[in-house]
């Protein structure tokens, strides 16, 4: 499905890795599989950002490195998935992560306490701390599938687990990464990611690459609704509508 999937989109979220460090002929395999120009953002381990909450990592961390480093250029943002209780006092941890992290490749935060997204000191030095670091700040956008229905299993666990946080569309690296968590009725998802469209087209006219995944609760449309968000991207870019 890799292989079929990487004929018609350019990039693929791996959330594989953030339960398991991939074996090396699973690696080899995504290798294989891909032409040089696909990339993979990956999660870090759950072990690394849940488990260890970024402390006393090195060795788990140079193990997880080390096991992708075969992808070479086809290794986008990694980033790290961090939990709703690592908080301001935790600035300090997430500082000494970052400075650890290899310089080879791009790398991202996603956070998820409340207080980084509140507009004041907090969010303000995370924001620094990530652009003094070259780090991009991972944007998840769970509004659509909040304001929609919850019939289905599917349905009701995304709307569990994806907190419905504020939204802050910043670029802290050169390699945005948003998140958008739509709704299984395909048709209801353009309006909600329209401001998105007018985001990503300012950010790559300034040179920056962003990385849009669009996902549904089923993810059934995910690949031809990230389609259609990359046209009207395109469309707004070369011609402003």
């Amino acid at each position: 499905m890799l292989a079929a999937y990487s004929r018609l989109r350019p990039c693929v979220e791996g959330n594989t890795t953030f339960y398991a460090v991939p074996d090396t002929r699973t690696v080899q395999r995504w290798n294989e599989a891909t032409p040089p120009e696909f990339r993979f953002v990956f999660k870090l381990p759950r072990r690394i950002t849940h488990d260890l909450r970024l402390r006393n990592c090195g060795t788990e961390l140079h193990e997880f490195v080390s096991r992708l480093e075969p992808l070479g250029e086809r290794l986008g943002p990694t980033f790290a998935q961090l939990p709703p209780s690592f908080g301001p006092n935790d600035l300090g941890v997430l500082a000494s992560f970052l400075a650890a992290l290899p310089s080879d490749r791009p790398w991202g935060v996603e956070v998820r306490h409340r207080e980084f997204f509140v507009g004041g000191t907090f969010e303000q030095d995370l924001d620094e701390l990530l652009r003094t670091h070259n780090v991009n700040r991972v944007i998840m956008d769970a509004r659509c599938v909040h304001a929609g229905p919850a019939d289905t299993p599917a349905e009701i666990d995304e709307i569990r687990t994806k907190p419905n946080l504020p939204v802050r569309p910043v670029a802290t690296s050169s390699s945005p990464v948003v998140r958008f968590i739509g709704q299984t009725r395909a048709e209801a998802n353009p309006e909600f990611w329209k401001p998105w469209v007018e985001t990503c087209a300012r950010w790559v006219a300034q040179g920056l690459e962003p990385y849009v995944f669009i996902h549904t609760p089923d993810n059934v449309e995910s690949p031809a609704l990230a389609g259609a968000f990359a046209a009207e991207v395109e469309r707004h870019h070369l011609h402003g509508v």
